[in-house]
C-alpha cells in the first residue's frame, strides 16, 4: 500500500486487501452462477408451458387414441425432465451459499483482526486518502457485501421452495419472478445500473493496486 500520513497496521492492510481480492474472485463466480439459474429458469418455465398444454390435449380423439399409455407416459417424462432441472437449480444455490460463507469467512476474519488493534483510534479509522479509502469505509462495504450475499441466497431459496407442479401457470413466470430477484440485487448507485457489489469492487480497485 502507497505510503500514507495515518497508515494502517501492516496486518491489517494486508488482511484488508486479502479478502477484497477474494471479493473480486468470488463475485465473478457468483456472477456465473446467477447465468445459469437464469436459463435453468427459462427451461423451466418453457416446460411448464408443455406440461400445462399436453393436459389440454383430448389424446381419445386424436390418431394417438390407439397409445392409452401415451398421456402418462409423457407426463412421466415431463415430471422427470422437472425434477432434473429443480436439481440443477438447487445445486446452483448450494453454490451461491458457498460463495456467501467464503465471503463471510473473510469479513469476519478482518473484523476481528480489527478489534484485536489497539490504540488505533478514530482519526485513523476515519482517515482517507488519495489512492485508499478509509478504513471505516473498507469495513463497513464488506459488512454490505455479506449482507447482500445472505439477501440474495435467501430470496433464492424462497422462490424455488414455491415452485410446485400444481400451479403450471406460476411455474411459467418464473422468469419474471427470477429478475425481481436479481433487481432487488441492484441498487443503482453509480451510472449504467451497475450492481452494488460491482459498485464495491470498483471503488477498491485503486487501493488494491496501490498495494
Amino acid at each position: 500500500m502507497a505510503s500514507d500520513e495515518l497508515p494502517l497496521p501492516h496486518t491489517l492492510s494486508c488482511s484488508l486487501q486479502k479478502c477484497f481480492r477474494a471479493l473480486q474472485e468470488q463475485h465473478e463466480t457468483w456472477k456465473s452462477v446467477l447465468a445459469g439459474c437464469t436459463s435453468l429458469l427459462g427451461s423451466l418455465s418453457n416446460l411448464a408451458e408443455q406440461m400445462q398444454a399436453s393436459q389440454k390435449v383430448a389424446f381419445a380423439n386424436t390418431p394417438l387414441r390407439d397409445f392409452p399409455s401415451l398421456p402418462e407416459r409423457l407426463r412421466c417424462r415431463q415430471r422427470c425432465a422437472a425434477e432434473a432441472l429443480l436439481e440443477e437449480l438447487w445445486g446452483k444455490l448450494l453454490e451461491l451459499q458457498k460463495v456467501r460463507d467464503t465471503v463471510g469467512v473473510h469479513v469476519a476474519s478482518v473484523s476481528q483482526l480489527y478489534e484485536q488493534q489497539e490504540g488505533l483510534g478514530q482519526e485513523r479509522a476515519f482517515h482517507r486518502s488519495v489512492l485508499c479509502p478509509s478504513l471505516a469505509d473498507m469495513l463497513e462495504w464488506l459488512l454490505d457485501a455479506e449482507g447482500f450475499y445472505h439477501s440474495i441466497c435467501l430470496e433464492v431459496k424462497m422462490l424455488l421452495l414455491q415452485v410446485t407442479y400444481k400451479n403450471l401457470p406460476k411455474m411459467q413466470t418464473l422468469p419474471q419472478a427470477w429478475e425481481q430477484v436479481l433487481q432487488h440485487s441492484l441498487r443503482n448507485v453509480v451510472e449504467g445500473n451497475r450492481s452494488h457489489e460491482d459498485y464495491v469492487i470498483l471503488k477498491v480497485s485503486f487501493f488494491l493496486e496501490a498495494g
